[in-house]
C-alpha cells in the first residue's frame, strides 16, 4: 500500500481575502478603454486608478487611508489629450508617478501628500518620442530617474527623467509590443510581441540576445515577467484557445523547464510575481478569480496553490510592493481588484498561530533606495535592488522631490513657431531686428491713412464745385 507523500511548502496553504466593504474605494469610473493594461498602480503610500474622464485622459491618485466613497471633487491628474494606457509608480519615490497615452506621450507626475482641490496639470517633465500612441511604462528596478516606453510605432525608449532625454532607443520589434518586464538587477528585459515572438534583449548593447518563437500555439496577446533566478515565466494560449503557462530558461529555448494548460477562456491572463516568495499570481481581465502557483527547483517546477474567486470580475488589477504589506497580519501579497466603479483591496495570507514577526515569511526584500545612477548603468555597471528588512513593518522614508535639468530638455527640444504677425514676434529680439520688423507695417498704415485723408479732401472739393 502505497502513502503519497504531500509537497512540503510553507506557502501551500496561502488564502485569500476580500476587504470589507468600509475598507475599499468606491465611486470610481474606471477606464473602458480597450487596451490590455492593468488600469491601477499601487505603492504603500498611494492607489492611482486610470479613469473615464472627457477632454482628455485623466487619472485619479487617492491616498490609501482615504477609504469609502470618493468624495466628488476629489481631483484628478489631468495632463494627457487623450485616454491614457498605463501607470506606473517609482520604486525608488512613492511620490512618483509616470504614465503614458494615446497622445503619443509619456509624463512624470510629482503626487503632493496632501491632496488639494485642483486638479494636478502640469507634469514634472513630458517625454516626446514616439510617432503613435504609448501604451507600456515601466521604471529600472535598481537605477535611479530610469524610465523605459513602448509604443504602438514598435519603438522602445529609455529615459533619464531627470533630464527628460532620450539615453537608448530600439527598434527591433516589427509589431505591436505587449508588454517588457525588466530582470531583477535591470540589466535585460524581456517582451512579447503581436508576431508571435518572446525577445530577451540587452538596452546598452541595443540588440536581442535571445529569441523564442510562439512560446504559446495560439495568436492571441502573450504576457511574460522575468523570475528571480532568471528564467521566463509566460502566459498565452495554445492552438484551440485555451489558456496556458509556461517557464523558460533563455539560455535555451527549444524545450519549456515546463507548460500547463489551465482553462478555456478570452481574457489575457496578467502575471503579477513576488521574487520573496517565489510565487506568481495570474488575473484574467473579465475573471472573477485569481490563481496563484509555487515556482521551485524541482518538478513539475510551476505548482499550483489555490484559488482565490469572487462574483463580480475584474476590469484591472493592482499589485502592492512587498513593502507595503502587513506583516502584524502575516500577510504576504496584497492585489487591489478593480470592478466597474470601485476598487477593492485583496489580501494573502499565510495562517500562523503566532503574533511575532515571521522570519521565514518575510526575507528583506527591495526597499526605495537607488542602487545605482543613470550614468553607472549606463556605463554597463549592475546591481541588485536594495534591500531593507521588513520586521519594523512599512516606515515611510522622507518626501523627496524629482529634479529635473531643463537646460538638457531645452537643449534638445525644436524651437516653436508660433503663427503671429512680425510686431508680436519681436518682444524678445534686438532693436535693430525688431524695427526692421515692423518698419513695413508702420509705412503701409502711414499710407493707407495719406491716401484716405486725401480722397476725403478731394471729394469735400468736388461738392463744392458742384454746388
Amino acid at each position: 500500500m502505497s502513502r503519497s507523500i504531500v509537497r512540503q511548502s510553507k506557502f501551500r496553504h496561502v488564502f485569500g481575502q476580500a476587504g470589507k466593504t468600509e475598507q475599499g474605494y468606491d465611486d470610481i469610473r474606471v477606464s473602458k478603454v480597450t487596451w490590455d493594461s492593468s488600469f491601477c498602480a499601487v505603492n504603500p503610500k498611494f492607489l492611482a486608478v486610470i479613469v473615464e474622464s472627457s477632454g482628455g485622459g485623466a487619472f485619479l491618485v487617492l491616498p490609501l487611508s482615504k477609504m469609502g466613497r470618493l468624495d466628488k471633487n476629489h481631483p484628478l491628474v489631468t495632463g494627457h489629450t487623450g485616454p491614457v494606457l498605463d501607470i506606473d509608480w517609482c520604486p525608488h519615490n512613492d511620490n512618483i508617478l509616470a504614465s503614458c497615452s494615446e497622445d503619443t506621450t509619456a509624463m512624470v507626475w510629482q503626487i503632493p501628500d496632501q491632496m488639494g482641490t485642483r486638479p494636478i496639470s502640469e507634469p514634472i517633465v513630458v517625454l516626446e518620442g514616439h510617432s503613435k500612441r504609448v501604451g507600456i511604462v515601466t521604471w529600472h528596478p535598481t537605477a535611479r530617474n530610469i524610465l523605459l516606453t513602448a509604443g504602438s510605432d514598435n519603438l522602445i525608449i529609455i529615459w533619464n527623467v531627470g533630464t527628460g532625454e532620450a539615453l537608448i532607443s530600439m527598434d527591433d520589434h516589427p509589431d505591436l509590443i505587449y508588454n517588457v518586464s525588466w530582470n531583477r538587477n535591470g540589466s535585460l528585459f524581456c517582451t512579447t510581441c503581436k508576431d508571435r515572438r518572446l525577445r530577451v534583449c540587452d538596452p546598452r548593447k541595443r540588440e536581442v540576445v535571445a529569441e523564442r518563437m510562439a512560446p504559446h500555439d495560439g495568436i492571441r496577446p502573450m504576457r511574460a515577467i522575468f523570475t528571480r533566478d532568471g528564467n521566463l515565466f509566460t502566459t498565452g494560449f495554445t492552438r484551440m484557445s485555451q489558456r496556458e503557462l509556461g517557464l523558460w530558461d533563455p539560455t535555451s529555448f527549444e524545450e519549456p523547464i515546463a507548460l500547463l494548460e489551465l482553462d478555456t477562456s478570452n481574457g489575457v491572463l496578467l502575471p503579477y510575481y513576488d521574487p520573496d516568495t517565489n510565487m506568481v499570481y495570474l488575473c484574467g481581465k473579465g475573471d472573477s478569480s485569481i490563481r496563484y502557483f509555487e515556482i521551485t527547483e524541482e518538478p513539475p517546477y510551476v505548482h499550483y496553490l489555490s484559488t482565490f474567486s469572487s462574483k463580480e470580475p475584474q476590469r484591472g488589477m493592482g499589485f502592492m510592493p512587498k513593502r507595503g504589506v502587513d506583516v502584524s497580519k502575516c500577510e504576504i501579497a496584497r492585489l487591489y481588484k478593480l470592478h466597474d466603479k470601485k476598487c477593492e483591496p485583496i489580501a494573502m495570507t499565510v495562517p500562523r498561530k503566532s503574533d511575532l514577526f515571521q522570519d521565514d515569511l518575510y526575507p528583506d526584500t527591495a526597499g526605495s533606495d537607488p542602487a545605482l545612477e543613470p550614468e553607472e548603468w549606463l556605463e554597463g555597471r549592475d546591481e541588485d535592488p536594495t534591500l531593507q528588512s521588513l520586521r519594523d513593518g512599512y516606515v515611510p522614508p522622507k518626501s523627496r522631490e524629482l529634479k529635473v535639468a531643463k537646460k538638457n530638455v531645452l537643449d534638445t527640444r525644436p524651437t516653436t513657431r508660433r503663427s503671429m504677425s512680425s510686431c508680436d514676434g519681436s518682444a524678445n529680439l534686438p532693436v535693430s531686428h525688431t524695427l526692421s520688423a515692423c518698419l513695413p507695417v508702420c509705412l503701409s498704415v502711414c499710407l493707407s491713412v495719406c491716401l484716405s485723408v486725401c480722397l476725403s479732401v478731394c471729394l469735400i472739393l468736388i461738392f463744392r464745385n458742384s454746388d
